[in-house]
């Protein structure tokens, strides 16, 4: 049977003693100097194999991302025919940026060691998107189009042709170099296959069981047990990580203060930021959102909303890029503006999850403790002062999709939640809610939401009462932003 030497060709080879060299030059010197070139070809080919994987995983992140964006766009498409498109494209792009939640979701992952190390880190996400919507802008500036929101989803959708082309060159360039780097045998591709051993053992004699036990050392715990021991270190160090963890994320006494400017007062909100800008981070959201959770876990319900109005105000002004403050205030600042709605209806949201969790560990406490209070509720109100929960059903008959499907979910409700809306009376609802438990009516509310039943409108105020007429002011300093929206600077 003949022998195939055929393997033994990958095998690479940096100090080969059979080299044979010109008479004039080092031996030696011309060893190392292969080994040298045949380590630094390797590590460079082992470090650009991280890099692309690295760029297509950053990659995958944003195309979700733009295919999110083109979707809302063209879903709005036939709005921005009857509206303006400017604020159509506004709305779109409000409602593909997540809600809140983890702020390590916006980050993208760390490098690998020794990849692109001269190079900053990469941005956010959301600002990866605020720059490709700035370059959008700008090219739909310089061609002038007709229909401007046509062309930007043809622009968007573009952009997004292009990093899927790159990230299919980056898989062809990738699976080039893992085929050049198994091609060769290395000492580092080495590694023990099927390995066994048996030693055989006699078995001790008495005399050397005598002298073991007579070896033994005397605890000064004699009942102290290693694996108890351990077992404590494992349930203590989670705990100590989650202390880590709340050391780490805590507001600054700055962001203390804007958490506490009150949620109506836009103007002292943009006042502040103006002056301290550096509160425009991920921490300190995070830290005012603490906040939030701890004041209602105390009962603190006021407070708890008004901490996640202003951190969801700081997110939404990160978010919309380098001029997302100018942006995010003269919006909200607008009266009726499509942006209010999408930002109430996220600080709700919010606050409602927070409030469910809250409620949770309240009643993990109470029963721990032998208390019998009972389990808080879901209940349904308006965040914002001057503002009232409006009931409206989707008609039985209706050519418009959106109605029928709220329609469609409105007749899936148990019989006394539909009578509840019927009566638009919202009192009635919250008694339905407040039968069900949290997982249920938290259910719900999202349904309720989902089928645009409920909406926040600007409430009828009665002056002649002293309820009426405190609403009154808080009418008043909303209304004295309207001049301020013109100019937010």
């Amino acid at each position: 049977m003949p022998v195939d030497y055929s393997k033994w060709d990958a095998l690479e080879l940096s100090d080969d003693s059979d080299i044979e060299v010109h008479p004039n030059v080092d031996k030696r010197s011309f060893i190392r100097a292969k080994q040298n070139k045949i380590h630094q070809e390797r590590q460079q080919r082992k470090l650009q194999i991280e890099a692309f994987k690295y760029e297509r995983l950053l990659n995958d992140a944003l195309i979700q991302r733009i295919s999110r964006i083109l979707d809302a766009l063209k879903a709005h498409a036939a709005e921005a025919e009857t509206r303006n498109p400017g604020e159509v494209a506004f709305q779109a792009i409000m409602e593909s940026v997540p809600s809140a939640g983890s702020a390590d979701d916006d980050k993208p992952p760390p490098r690998p060691e020794g990849v692109h190390a001269d190079q900053p880190q990469p941005p956010t996400y959301t600002k990866m998107m605020i720059t490709m919507l700035d370059q959008v802008n700008k090219e739909l500036d310089e061609k002038k189009p007709e229909n401007r929101y046509s062309a930007m989803v043809d622009e968007v959708a573009l952009h997004l042709k292009q990093v899927e082309e790159l990230q299919q060159t980056l898989q062809q360039e990738l699976a080039k170099l893992e085929k050049e780097e198994g091609r060769k045998i290395t000492s580092e591709g080495i590694h023990t296959g099927f390995d066994s051993s048996f030693v055989a053992k006699s078995t001790p004699s008495t005399s050397e069981t005598k002298k073991s036990d007579d070896a033994k050392v005397e605890l000064l715990n004699p009942n102290f047990s290693l694996t108890q021991s351990e077992e404590s270190k494992a349930a203590a160090s989670p705990k100590d990580d989650e202390d880590d963890d709340d050391k780490e994320v805590e507001a600054s006494p700055d962001a203390r203060k804007f958490a506490n400017i009150k949620a109506t007062n836009y103007r002292e909100s943009h006042a502040f930021i103006g002056s301290h800008p550096h509160i425009l981070v991920e921490k300190e959201t995070d830290g005012i959102l603490i906040m939030a959770f701890d004041a209602q876990l105390d009962g603190k319900e006021d407070s708890a909303r008004q901490y996640v109005h202003q951190a969801l105000l700081l997110q939404y002004c990160r978010a919309l890029g380098k001029d997302g403050v100018a942006l995010f205030f003269k919006r909200i600042t607008t009266k009726g503006h499509q942006a209010q709605d999408v930002f109430y209806r996220d600080v709700q949201d919010t606050y409602y999850r927070i409030k469910n969790r809250a409620a949770e560990i309240n009643a993990q406490r109470a029963a721990g403790g032998g208390s019998s209070e009972g389990v808080e509720q879901i209940q349904l109100h308006a965040v914002e002062p001057g503002t009232e929960i409006k009931i409206k059903i989707p008609p039985e008959k209706s050519e418009d999709e959106e109605e029928k499907k709220g329609r469609q979910i409105f007749e899936g409700f148990a019989s006394d939640l539909q009578k509840a809306l019927e009566s638009s009376s919202l009192d009635k609802v919250n008694e339905v809610l407040g039968k069900m438990t949290v997982d249920a009516a938290e259910e719900v509310v999202g349904l309720l939401s989902e089928a645009g039943i409920l909406s926040v409108e600007d409430q009828i105020i009665d002056a002649t009462t002293e309820e009426g007429q405190k609403h009154l002011k808080e009418m008043e300093e909303q209304a004295a932003l309207e001049s301020y929206a013109d100019d937010p600077e």
